[in-house]
């Protein structure tokens, strides 16, 4: 999976330059305001020689005046040997949230306008950690494990690699004024820490996180990795999650070729009992990573994919790793809606409401759809 520029978005102001405010003056030229800096101290003076006559407002810590001047009054004032400068009044605007393309992709933001939000759904992201201080994430971090015991990976909430903050904001980044959006952003977070700082881990710590989210009442799991060999300790855990009601969600894998041919989904996203996930790009087309296979059976948006990372940062990612938590955002958005829904029927409309992309193993049944699968 590459990863791509760094784009930081905590700011919460940005300069907009827009018009300042305008009034018009007695021979009806329009007047705009400024920022007048002196060289020295303001002078009321020269502002005045220049048929100024009200100061708006002046600040003590830098010579500077807010005045209100004509186009001729702005040319001769920026000239005047006193003068450092003279600046437009630019207005500013709170810089609100940026909803990632994928959340519309999927239906999520009008599943939000029904009111829909994933609330009480409880989505146990099986990872690197989940930095639970990242501003877009905090509310909804409500518990984790971890299966390592060294002190550099036994925390969950310290992911010194990024990954899972990534698909965690994906799921669900809370719906606030800054960063980023997630699909269902009232859904309840667990970080289940499987895969080291490193982002590596083994088939039985992921087997021991798998068991944690049963035990602790996850009604869905996401997996956003995965192995190239089968294991049947793997395999027999992930049909006891599914077994015991919950909907296991887990990434096809990043080993497709150009030209789509062949089976490479990985483990445990091949296993019967999971949700195999496949990237597509914002043209529903398949990404030319994305694992292919009989077992694909459902697409979702995994190019060029906004999230959070640890430190209230934001990146962009791609990878079945970002389709997958597409998908389990989902499931919490429809199983919210519809909660007298087994984990199997819950499945089954999933697959029903997918928009058909073609070859199914490319996109298994489709791109998956919030509104079409609450609506049917």
């Amino acid at each position: 999976m590459r990863k791509f520029l760094a784009l930081f978005l905590s700011l919460t102001l940005v300069l907009a330059f827009a018009v300042p405010s305008a009034s018009v003056a007695n021979n009806g030229e329009e007047k705009l305001e400024y920022l007048v800096q002196f060289e020295g101290p303001v002078q009321k003076g020269v502002l005045e020689a220049f048929g100024v006559d009200e100061v708006l407002h002046t600040y003590d810590l830098i010579p500077v005046a807010l005045v209100e001047l004509t186009e001729k009054q702005y040319r001769g004032l920026s000239h005047h040997p006193q003068i450092k400068a003279v600046d437009h009044n630019a207005e500013v605007q709170a810089l609100g949230q940026t909803v990632p393309w994928g959340v519309p992709h999927v239906q999520g933001t009008a599943a939000h306008e029904g009111g829909h939000t994933g609330s009480g759904v409880k989505v146990a992201i099986l990872d690197t950690g989940i930095d639970n201080e990242h501003e877009d994430l905090a509310a909804n971090v409500k518990g984790g494990y971890s299966v390592f015991t060294d002190d550099e990976n036994s925390d969950p909430f310290y992911d010194g690699n990024g990954h899972g903050t990534h698909v965690a904001g994906t799921v669900a980044a809370v719906d606030n004024t800054l960063g980023v959006l997630g699909v269902a952003h009232q859904a309840d977070l667990y970080a289940v820490k499987v895969l080291s700082n490193s982002g590596s881990g083994s088939y039985a710590g992921i087997a021991e996180g798998i068991e944690w989210a049963v035990k602790n009442d996850m009604d869905i799991i996401n997996m956003s990795l995965g192995g190239s060999s089968s294991s049947s300790v793997l395999e027999e855990m992930c049909n006891a999650a599914y077994d015991a009601g919950v909907l296991t969600v887990a990434a096809a894998g990043n080993s497709g070729n150009r030209g789509g041919k062949g089976d490479s989904v990985g483990y445990p996203a091949k296993y019967e009992s999971v949700i195999a996930v496949a990237a597509v790009d914002a043209d529903n087309q398949r990404a030319s990573f994305s694992s292919t296979g009989p077992a694909v059976e459902l697409a979702a948006p995994g190019v060029d994919v906004l999230s959070t990372v640890p430190n209230n940062g934001y990146d962009r990612y791609n990878g079945t790793s970002m389709a997958s938590p597409h998908v389990a955002g989902v499931a919490a958005l429809v199983w919210g809606a519809k909660q007298g829904l087994s984990n199997e029927q819950l499945r089954q409309l999933l697959r029903d409401s997918a928009m058909d992309l073609g070859d199914p193993n490319h996109y298994g049944y489709g791109l998956v759809q919030a509104v079409d699968a609450i609506q049917q």
